[in-house]
């Protein structure tokens, strides 16, 4: 008898720091969910004006050099003091070259020289989904639970109706885009893997990817690359460098670490995938384009997709 006092305030101090520890994983779970909400809007923009900026006189190059030039610029002075000392070699060329640096953004310009915005948003953003899970299975054999199939097929699902609806086969050749967008996405798997994995926080992020991207980007293209820099107005250029800089290159680099840490990189890329819907949405006040009937399907259907992600673990 003596001893079941002790074990009841046992118990009870068990209790309560299991529910602290699941209120402190509630609260992590809340602040990835928000990152990963927020990266969807910023990804959103980053097809529209992307797909505008290719098509006037700026390069694809010319993109990815304003890009770097403000997100290194940000970020160098404290490159040393964020750089991930934990993080190996290959942690960093993973995180270096299959991260939103410059292949995943050579990729996604060019591609959208030949594609339009809609095939960008299908197949680089409603891609990541399966191309994370596939990954994920590879090197941990792990699959994702059924609640998670059904919501991230319901988001694959949406976004293709979406993208389908803004398709419109006046490209003439798309496949060059398409696989482009592929590959882009291949990358960004590995990317957000990475970022869970070794537990990557924003700033060491911000470091890895833009530093050395910048330091090995930004001198080829100013002596050897082709720019049509001098020949653009100066808005398109103030515009397309502060979005792209902060945006896909500061800020979506801070809250991809963000919802890769508290949401492992399957979830995180099912956020991702919502993109298509987002951009539809964008487009309305931006461009002026109203969704059809079939893309207020789609776009129904990838919001029931991410309610189903983010509601259940």
């Amino acid at each position: 008898r003596g001893a079941r006092p002790s074990d009841r305030h046992g118990d009870t101090r068990m209790t309560t720091e299991t529910k602290a520890t699941d209120a402190a994983l509630g609260q992590n779970r809340k602040l990835g969910i928000i990152s990963a909400v927020l990266v969807i809007f910023i990804w959103s923009g980053f097809v529209v004006f992307s797909r505008s900026g290719v098509q006037s006189n700026l390069t694809a190059f010319d993109l990815a050099a304003l890009r770097f030039i403000v997100a290194g610029a940000l970020t160098v002075p404290f490159a040393v003091a964020w750089w991930p000392k934990h993080l190996p070699l290959r942690g960093v060329l993973a995180v270096t070259f299959f991260g939103p640096g410059t292949f995943y953004a050579l990729l996604m310009y060019f591609g959208m020289t030949e594609a339009s915005a809609a095939y960008a948003a299908v197949f680089a953003n409603g891609s990541l989904p399966f191309f994370s899970i596939v990954l994920v299975f590879l090197l941990t054999s792990s699959l994702p639970t059924k609640a998670q199939v059904v919501g991230l097929g319901c988001i694959m699902l949406g976004a293709v109706t979406v993208g389908a609806s803004g398709i419109t086969g006046q490209e003439a050749s798309p496949l060059r885009g398409i696989v482009m967008f592929l590959t882009a996405s291949a990358f960004l798997s590995i990317y957000i893997f990475a970022l869970s994995h070794w537990k990557i926080q924003p700033k060491q992020a911000l470091a890895v990817v833009n530093i050395p991207n910048a330091l090995i980007f930004l001198p080829i293209w100013y002596f050897a690359l082709p720019s049509t820099l001098g020949d653009a107005q100066l808005s398109q250029i103030l515009f397309q460098a502060a979005f792209q800089g902060l945006g896909p290159g500061f800020l979506a680099v801070i809250l991809f670490s963000l919802a890769s840490i508290h949401l492992g990189p399957t979830l995180t890329s099912g956020f991702s995938a919502a993109v298509p819907a987002t951009a539809a949405l964008l487009a309305i006040p931006v461009l002026g384009e109203v969704p059809s009937v079939a893309s207020w399907i789609g776009i129904g259907g990838v919001c029931l997709g991410l309610a189903i992600v983010a509601l259940r673990r």
